[in-house]
């Protein structure tokens, strides 16, 4: 008998090395509807689980919350009941004009602009994805914008509208608040990370061509909310990837 991780109530019996984390516990019953079958496991806290099959594998879906230190528990407890492929799906804010509504980003490499990332390597420790899992991506989600997403830790700091003007020069793709925290424990604990975003907010607000209302924003969000879960739950369920 295990006992379960204090947090997410995980245990070993999950019995699978791969897990989608999001933010939000509502998109856990989304992807649940996706699965062949499934069963919820635990909600505790920010931490909502389902367990399910998709194609013949076994994947847990959890939630993890707001920001990198809910996120960051919920990687440390995921790998203490061997989990070693972890897909974060989850939405973005678009730091560049040409990136609609809807439209997956896919991280190649994360600035790491959070605070607890630096706790446990320093900021010239790179945040990247597993090369398998990016490489999967590609095939999965070919029109995908493939390129840096910036990990940080707030929306109203006084000086947000600097910074990200200050990113967008830079070619920053978009903004998240958890990638980097995933990559950089995955990485430390030896296991295989990718972070597939959808986007949901227009660089500086500006709604893209041929957006014309509010309805037919919302629809194309959604549209890139199911189709960032399909593009995850087909990579862990690949044949490519079996587990060790």
């Amino acid at each position: 008998m295990y006992q379960p991780e204090p947090h997410t109530q995980l245990t070993p019996d999950i019995g699978t090395d791969s897990a989608i984390i999001m933010g939000d516990p509502a998109r856990v019953d989304t992807i649940a509807k996706l699965f062949d079958d499934g069963k919820p496991w635990a909600y505790n806290r920010e931490y909502k689980s389902f367990l399910g099959t998709y194609r013949g594998k076994r994947i847990l879906a959890m939630s993890t919350g707001i920001g990198a230190p809910s996120a960051g528990i919920g990687v440390e407890e995921l790998c203490s009941v061997g989990v070693k492929k972890v897909i974060r799906v989850g939405s973005a804010g678009a730091m560049q004009t040409d990136i609609a509504l809807g439209q997956l980003v896919i991280a190649e490499g994360i600035v790491r602009d959070d605070g607890l990332s630096k706790k446990y390597v320093p900021e010239i420790y790179p945040a990247v994805p597993s090369y398998r899992l990016l490489a999967l991506a590609h095939q999965y989600a070919p029109d995908a914008c493939y390129g840096i997403v910036r990990s940080h830790d707030g929306f109203y700091v006084d000086d947000n509208a600097e910074v990200e003007r200050y990113w967008h020069d830079k070619g920053i793709a978009a903004d998240d608040m958890e990638s980097g925290i995933l990559m950089v424990i995955g990485r430390l604990r030896g296991m295989e990370t990718l972070s597939i975003l959808n986007n949901v907010v227009p660089y500086q607000g500006d709604l893209a061509e041929g957006v014309n209302s509010l309805v037919e924003s919302k629809d194309l969000v959604a549209k890139g909310e199911q189709a960032s879960l399909r593009a995850a739950l087909d990579i862990l369920s690949d044949p490519s990837l079996k587990e060790d």
